[in-house]
């Protein structure tokens, strides 16, 4: 059976054309720094940043912890929201690797409440006693995982905070294309906020493997002596950079067909008796529907969908996520949400 996978943008498969430029890649030791693809791609990356430099790494959880390890000493605290990615996500790794512990803060800046985030995230930083750690980082996730996005004025507001209190930000931008089309700006001026920023070249861009940590030179020549330490000094990657540079030049200018399908998947289920749909949260190609009301378990749910050629993650307390992504198109939607409708309405 052929299923529509709506459990991540992670799910996606090279293209044709990412195929053949892996396959005729010219390629190195890049631990040598001897890759010239690895190289194209770190160059490209950090042009369409506007970053001194960047660094290929094998994924986004390896660039957010390499991140904390090239800012933080060991013992510092880093500031961050408590439903990141780098906080539920990453198995305890800033403590393991990094050696830091993490500060939350409960407001990720959503619009309307931007300056009470702010008071909050000021609220956190530690000043010189003795018996308390130095504030060494404020990390942010312009994407966040319930699907919305920060404004850029809440950016702006937090990069204050930082220049005042002499605090670097590292920006995990997993889907910092998606963000930038939903705010109509450039990424660069996304990053301009931050002092090192991470995207993935692969989730909805598309590309197999891999990541990108964006910082200033010195930075980045920091982390690359961390990735090595890290177990990330690749070989002949250029295979893999290939990939990625394909992404870069033909994909993330068609993340907008993601969140218009996105956006019609999320209308059509909050026409369904007794689903909920934020439909106002839907700024980049998540959907959060509740079905806490219809009479499904999420075990039942998720195996009912899979029997009619849909793929989900379990629902969370009767939360479902669906994520739209390539080279599922409109025809799907328009199916997944006629599925959808039968097999929710038929317990009601």
């Amino acid at each position: 059976m052929e299923y529509i996978d709506l459990r991540s943008d992670t799910v996606t498969q090279p293209t044709q054309e990412m195929r053949e430029a892996m396959y005729r890649a010219e390629v190195g030791d890049d631990v040598y720094e001897e890759d010239p693809t690895v190289k194209r791609l770190e160059e490209y990356s950090a042009d369409i940043l506007g970053k001194e430099a960047s660094l290929f790494v094998p994924s986004g959880t390896f660039g957010n912890q390499l991140a904390l390890l090239t800012h933080c000493q060991r013992g510092d605290e880093v500031i961050l929201w408590e439903k990141c990615h780098i906080v539920e996500h990453e198995v305890g790794a800033s403590s393991v690797i990094a050696g830091v512990q993490l500060r939350t803060f409960r407001n990720p800046g959503n619009i309307g409440m931007e300056d009470a985030a702010l008071r909050e995230i000021q609220s956190l930083i530690r000043d010189d006693d003795i018996h308390e750690p130095g504030t060494g980082l404020i990390c942010l996730e312009n994407a966040l995982s319930d699907g919305r996005v920060l404004s850029m004025d809440y950016m702006r507001g937090v990069r204050e905070i930082s220049q005042k209190y002499n605090i670097p930000i590292h920006l995990d931008g997993a889907r910092i294309f998606n963000a930038s089309i939903y705010l109509g700006v450039n990424v660069n001026k996304i990053a301009a906020f931050c002092d090192s920023v991470m995207f993935c070249v692969s989730k909805g861009l598309c590309a197999p493997v891999g990541s990108i940590l964006a910082g200033n030179r010195q930075f980045i020549s920091k982390a690359k002596k961390g990735r090595k330490l890290m177990g990330g000094g690749l070989r002949q990657a250029g295979f893999l950079a290939a990939a990625g540079i394909i992404a870069l030049e033909k994909m993330r200018n068609r993340l907008k067909d993601d969140h218009e399908n996105a956006l019609l998947l999320g209308n059509e289920l909050s026409k369904i008796p007794g689903v909920k749909v934020k439909v106002e949260d839907i700024h980049i190609n998540m959907v959060f529907l509740d079905i806490s009301q219809t009479g499904w378990k999420s075990d039942d749910f998720t195996i009912e969908l899979q029997k009619r050629g849909i793929k989900i993650n379990r629902p969370k307390n009767g939360i479902v996520r669906l994520v739209t992504h390539y080279p599922i198109n409109r025809k799907d939607i328009e199916q997944v949400a006629g599925i959808l409708k039968d097999v929710l309405t038929s317990r009601l």
